[in-house]
């Protein structure tokens, strides 16, 4: 197999602890408000879980809305969270969990059921809490590098990204992604980096245009140049076209993330039918690979419990190839 013509992807589905958030970002079409999203049920989730265990799904992506810090709600909040990541383990899955920013004391348990964790910086530029963010506290943009930090001190594999067509110029998204390389240099945790091309949505309040394709491959081409080889770029495959993809996978990215039924963050883009993306990338002389949410390098920094998961799942794909 000849390595630089292989897009991987993570076999995956989506649970959601709620769809309630107090950030109110204006391009979102995920959120809710606070109290009028019924939260997930460990029940509910179990009985899904266990539908998905003979379907080839490996990743069990745990996406939530936020509840604000000082909510007195968090910690059942929180619980929730570990509860749904420790559900998936006993059934056999390899979570990970993305529900913004995480104390270090969330962080840490949470580790303990997770075998990566996840959170985008989207853009380090401050002029964006003027606009997109103005309410929405959580992305000040030294908290979100914070976060990355704290994911390296406490030696979780991470996946983090790009939110791309906010009203950032060209410089904020080299100042970005330069901010991702230099916590990345001293760590060596970050796994992937996703460049997200803004797409409209049915329900949020901003309605901008898309990014353009033109900027999508300059920026890829930028990151790739920026970021360390370590570091793979991941793409979105429901948010361009085909051919946008291939040419995508050309200029270095090399992953297609989680691809289940529902992309909850953009629910008006569906996911590919993994039988047909494989096929139709085949037919350009690229083969599409599973893998699993941890890269192989991580594997020692997890637990006994989650090691001999990953190293199952990992039997099971070889014996598979």
């Amino acid at each position: 197999m000849d390595f630089a013509q292989t897009a991987t992807y993570s076999p995956a589905y989506t649970l959601v602890p709620t769809y309630e958030c107090f950030n109110r970002c204006s391009y979102c079409n995920f959120r809710t408000d606070p109290g009028k999203s019924p939260w997930l049920s460990l029940a509910d989730a179990e009985s899904k879980l266990r539908s998905l265990q003979h379907q080839g799904v490996i990743e069990i992506l745990i996406l939530s809305g936020e509840v604000h810090p000082q909510s007195d709600r968090r910690s059942l909040w929180f619980q929730r969270l570990y509860e749904l990541c420790a559900l998936a383990v006993s059934l056999g899955f390899l979570p990970h969990t993305n529900a913004g920013p995480l104390s270090v004391a969330e962080m840490s348990r949470l580790k303990t059921v997770n075998v990566s964790m996840g959170l985008m910086v989207e853009q380090v530029t401050p002029s964006l809490l003027q606009t997109v963010h103005r309410h929405a506290p959580s992305k000040r943009p030294e908290r979100r590098l914070q976060q990355l930090a704290q994911a390296g001190e406490l030696q979780i594999p991470f996946t983090t990204g790009l939110l791309l067509g906010l009203g950032e110029t060209e410089a904020d998204r080299c100042e970005t992604l330069e901010a991702i390389a230099q916590i990345h240099q001293r760590w060596r945790h970050i796994q992937e980096v996703i460049l997200q091309p803004y797409s409209p949505g049915l329900t949020e309040t901003w309605a901008s245009a898309a990014f353009s394709p033109a900027q999508l491959l300059e920026t890829i081409v930028v990151a790739r140049r920026i970021l360390p080889t370590d570091i793979t770029l991941q793409m979105p495959p429901n948010l361009v076209s085909r051919s946008q993809l291939l040419t995508c996978l050309e200029a270095g990215a090399s992953d297609l993330g989680g691809i289940g039924p529902r992309d909850e963050v953009n629910p008006d883009y569906p996911h590919p039918i993994e039988a047909e993306l494989a096929n139709s990338l085949a037919l350009a002389g690229w083969t599409l690979v599973p893998r699993l949410p941890i890269y192989p390098q991580y594997d020692h920094w997890l637990s006994p419990e989650l090691r001999g998961a990953v190293d199952r799942w990992r039997e099971r794909l070889g014996r598979e190839r």
